[in-house]
């Protein structure tokens, strides 16, 4: 339990140089912030009834509107922050809320740490609000289970005359209503009478408990002027001390008995620790003159009839005894009415003050209520009109809103439509004086362009035959001459190179065998181990690795060497994948464009049409696929494993478990339905791969269903929907034509496949460097906007397509398709001059 009393420092705000913090006694917690501790001494301050206490709480908020009401009224009087500290009973931990009791000491010890911390800065607040309003403070604080024990325990120890403390609205009902645990309400109940406690909520005084100032000095003085005792609960003491006094009576006159046995009874101590502690009702006790008169009065009557008749010794005694009894009973029967009557009286006094108070406060609510009904209909009424105002003035704006951007529409396209008025006029005259200008120049120039065709024709067939006659000659001269020799590697120095074939450098499996990666010859190389009991002998294995490694091409996995011995072939090592996870961008790979796609496609014809052009036997695949097809850092596309089933025995080749454990695990393969069929590989075999693969690098979708799907777009007129747009924006005319293609190779009989032929080569080659030219603009109908076939000139002089025109003009339609205007006459006359140019453009592009 603290007191901390606070002088305003010149600078509040550092908090660095607060002073004169006194504390009663040396409970101030080690954890409290420093700067709030100050200088810890005995408090040496003025009397509690010279200050306002303030019990504050956590909430910063409401303990502030607690301290505004309290400034102003109170604010010559020095206030008291009383706050009383709960500890929590639960700690948070990583396993959750635990009780104190079961959480490890040290977490206990440092949650206190850190509650004392935040009651610190609390308290700085407090101290801070206070000095900000020029009221000087200090603080009272204790540390307790619960906070309504604290505050009743600190106005006990402070002796707090006056305490200001917030309620609920209804709290002062409650507590005269029914029992209940706020505090306010516990307060109001606990804390002594001559505190008085002015309940505030949200800044409004809402009731006062009155102080009953000196109750228990009146209490006291008056248990001093009794005679007898006022606890009816120690009758057994006044029984002790009647039979020590009538054990005196038996030695004295009459008289004299009675008058030592009142003055035995004024001799006791009275009893009213019991009363008083146990309930705040005050017990009055009778004053002793009315007891003296009573008991005198009573033994004057007794003492005359003892003389009147001269009783004997044994007669008075009894008669002194009974004389006693009925003065015992006399004076308590007088002392319970008087209390029941004061009692009464102070009962009646006080509702008295309260009724008046209650009907006082009554009216006081009353014509407040009045006011505020009066003040809350106008403005209710000012506040329906000025909504009346705001939704009429929003009805106004939108109006005005929509008229102002229709108004803007139509402005906007009366100078979009006089925008494409005055263009097309302008093109109109501009293409006429061309037209008439290219008109005498494209007739001389007719015949001139005819010959020309004809004789690019006749040069374009024979340079094609030549070219196939060349490129034939230069594959042989490439198979046949300067070749370099294999290579004839040992098993050991495979076994070097692959760690003896760990799995750390297989790369893949397949049904032919392993292929690892290793180092031989100082480079990277690919080593294919193929399955012992699948092979050829040794000498016919040899043989036909030779021809293999005779066969050069750019897009071909050069064969460097051979290993007889474990049956394996080395090639050239490609790290950058294959086209299958660049396809389908396995590994976060970027996505090829459609000119790298249009490449590889012309790339992988060209070393098919070498394979297949080869001599004295042409050579096929006979396992083309996306995974067989390697790229180089440049993206630039070589076939791996070509020729590998030749290294096969024909009865291995043949056998349907082979071919079970060689075809791929899906459902769907790159492989010829005929093939599939009859067993027999030809050219043709690796033409229909060819297309599978012409068509995922166009979809970029897998080969399941691929094929009917693209012709379904195709004969729907969708084939932009089918295209991968991951590739950009294919151009219309590339993309239409590598779908032909495909589709031709994907027939499913052999004999409509086309053969890859050099000029099939070299038009793939062309496709990659395709760019649109842009169609001049009299080429095109005004009415279809597409090149024209067959350019008619109209009545207006304007060139439309023919079948256009003509049913414009059968819809019973006079007037220009251009300017709207009715023309002269229906008659049409072709435009030799446009035709000519339009054919001119279409052979050049």
């Amino acid at each position: 339990m603290e007191l901390l009393n606070l002088h305003h420092p010149p600078h509040f705000s550092s908090l660095n140089a607060l002073h004169g913090f006194y504390s009663s006694s040396t409970l101030l917690p080690t954890m409290l912030n420093p700067r709030l501790c100050g200088v810890v001494e005995e408090a040496s301050g003025g009397d509690s009834g010279d200050f306002v206490y303030v019990a504050v709480g956590k909430s910063f908020e409401k303990s502030t509107s607690l301290l505004r009401w309290t400034f102003r009224c109170f604010g010559d009087k020095e206030i008291r922050l009383l706050h009383v500290h709960q500890l929590s009973t639960v700690i948070p931990t990583l396993l959750g809320k635990l009780p104190a009791s079961q959480a490890n000491t040290d977490v206990v010890a440092a949650y206190r740490k850190k509650e004392w911390e935040q009651t610190s800065q609390l308290l700085e607040n407090y101290l801070g609000y206070c000095h900000r309003a020029k009221v000087k403070a200090g603080i009272v604080m204790m540390e307790a289970e619960q906070v309504q024990i604290g505050i009743v325990d600190l106005v006990n120890k402070y002796n707090v005359r006056k305490l200001v403390m917030g309620t609920m609205a209804d709290s002062c009902v409650r507590m005269k209503v029914k029992k209940s645990s706020s505090k306010a309400d516990y307060a109001a109940r606990n804390i002594p009478l001559p505190c008085e406690i002015l309940f505030v909520n949200k800044g409004n005084h809402v009731w006062t408990r009155e102080a009953v100032e000196g109750s228990c000095s009146a209490s006291s003085s008056l248990l001093h002027e009794l005679a007898i005792t006022t606890n009816f609960c120690s009758q057994s003491s006044l029984v002790d001390n009647s039979q020590s006094c009538d054990q005196q009576y038996s030695h004295s006159s009459s008289a004299n008995g009675i008058i030592e046995g009142l003055n035995c009874i004024d001799k006791e101590p009275f009893h009213v620790e019991g009363v008083m502690s146990s309930s705040l009702d005050i017990h009055f006790p009778c004053p002793l003159q009315i007891s003296s008169s009573s008991a005198s009065t009573s033994s004057d009557s007794g003492y005359s009839s003892v003389e009147g008749r001269e009783p004997t010794r044994s007669d008075s005694k009894v008669e002194e005894r009974g004389l006693n009894g009925e003065l015992k009973d006399a004076i308590l029967e007088t002392e319970a009415s008087r209390n029941e009557a004061i009692a009464m009286h102070l009962i009646c006094r006080k509702m008295e003050q309260e009724a008046a108070e209650s009907i006082k406060k009554f009216k006081v609510f009353k014509c407040v209520n009045e006011h505020e009904i009066d003040l809350r209909r106008e403005t209710e009424e000012v506040l329906r009109t000025i909504i009346e105002k705001k939704q009429t003035l929003s009805e106004e704006r939108i109006e005005i809103r929509e008229e102002l951007e229709r108004t803007m529409k139509t402005l906007a396209l009366l100078d979009t439509q006089a925008r494409e008025v005055n263009q097309k006029q302008e093109e109109a005259t501009a293409e006429l004086k061309n037209i008439q200008a290219s008109i005498v120049v494209l007739k001389k120039e007719k015949r001139t362009i005819q010959s020309q065709k004809m004789n690019a024709l006749n040069w374009l067939s024979q340079w094609n035959s030549q070219e196939v006659v060349l490129e034939n000659y230069n594959a042989s001269i490439r198979v046949m001459e300067h070749q370099p020799q294999l290579i004839e590697f040992t098993f050991l120095e495979l076994q070097m190179a692959t760690c003896e074939f760990s799995e750390k450098f297989k790369i893949s499996h397949g049904g032919y065998g392993c292929l690892y990666k290793g180092e031989m010859l100082g480079k990277t190389v690919a080593i294919r181990k193929l399955h012992p009991h699948y092979i050829l002998g040794p000498a016919e294995f040899r043989e036909e690795v030779e021809v293999l490694g005779k066969l050069q091409h750019p897009h071909l996995v050069t064969l460097l060497g051979v290993c007889t011995e474990a049956c394996s072939l080395i090639y050239e090592y490609l790290p950058h994948g294959n086209l299958q996870s660049h396809l389908f961008r396995k590994g976060n790979t970027p996505p090829l464009t459609w000119k790298t796609r249009a490449r590889i496609i012309a790339e992988i014809a060209s070393a098919l049409c070498f394979l297949h052009s080869s001599k004295p036997e042409k050579i096929v695949h006979g396992d083309l696929k996306p995974e067989n097809i390697l790229l180089d850092s440049e993206l630039t596309s070589k076939i791996c494993d070509f020729g590998i089933h030749r290294l096969v025995s024909e009865e291995t080749l043949y056998c349907p478990s082979f071919r079970r454990s060689t075809e791929p695990k899906g459902a769907f393969s790159h492989t010829d339905p005929e093939c599939q069929r009859d067993g027999v590989l030809t050219p043709k075999s690796d033409i229909y791969s060819f297309g599978l693969i012409i068509l995922q690098l166009l979809s970029g979708k897998p080969i399941v269903g691929l094929v009917i799907e693209l012709r379904k777009a195709i004969s729907f007129g969708r084939l932009e929907s089918v295209l991968d747009l991951s590739a950009g924006e294919w151009p219309v005319d590339v993309a239409r034509r590598l779908v032909d293609i495909g589709l031709q190779c994907c027939e499913l009989k052999g004999s409509d496949r086309p053969e890859l032929t050099p000029t099939i080569v070299r038009e793939l080659k062309q496709l990659q460097n395709f760019e649109e030219r842009p169609v001049p603009s009299y080429f095109l109908c005004p009415i279809l906007q597409e090149i024209m076939q067959d350019p008619q000139v109209a009545a207006d002089g304007f060139t439309y397509e023919g079948e256009a025109i003509h049913e414009w003009l059968n819809n019973g339609r006079e007037t220009s398709p251009m300017t709207n205007l009715k023309l002269n006459h229906l008659h049409l006359t072709p435009n030799h001059v446009v035709r000519l140019a339009i054919q001119d453009w279409l052979c050049r592009v």
